[in-house]
């Protein structure tokens, strides 16, 4: 795998990636991030008693569209026709966390990575929007890729010790 800048060209200007010649194949992408709410905001989420509504359903529905949008925020990004997108989200009540993870697929000629991390960063957003008016302290952190498959660089799969050496 290449670690030269791939989005620069000779000179040291910004490009946009020629992806034309390359072949069309399956790509997938998961992120993952975490959002650490207070017991208050916790109970209202699961309860359902936030003022705006079902924080969770909205937040899934704004994560698939943050990633459906991904090319319009992210200037060197290519625009791809997204095939699937789905947007989970696990609660630890005990520690105050909602963990969100964005999974995105396409068959194309560059990979989804930036569209699954602008999506659950747009979900993680979205309940702190949301939940603002109950406690404005709420942290947002930990955003990482955590799977990529398909493209000439092949799977890549975040190692428990790689989250270990955080």
């Amino acid at each position: 795998m290449s670690k030269e800048l791939t989005h620069v060209d000779k000179n040291g200007n910004a490009i946009m990636v020629d992806v034309s010649e390359k072949p069309v194949t399956s790509r997938l992408a998961t992120a993952q991030g975490r959002i650490r709410v207070s017991r208050e905001v916790m109970d209202a989420i699961l309860g359902g008693t936030a003022k705006k509504g079902d924080v969770l359903g909205v937040a899934r529905v704004a994560g698939i569209q943050g990633a459906k949008q991904t090319s319009s925020l992210i200037p060197l990004c290519h625009p791809l026709l997204i095939q699937k997108c789905s947007v989970d989200f696990e609660t630890d009540q005990k520690q105050g966390i909602i963990t969100a993870s964005c999974t995105v697929q396409c068959a194309g000629q560059t990979g989804v990575e930036m569209e699954a991390l602008t999506g659950v960063s747009t979900a993680l957003l979205t309940i702190y929007d949301m939940c603002k008016a109950i406690d404005r302290s709420m942290e947002i952190g930990e955003i990482c890729l955590m799977e990529k498959q398909g493209g000439k660089s092949g799977h890549y799969l975040r190692s428990e010790e790689t989250e270990e050496e955080k």
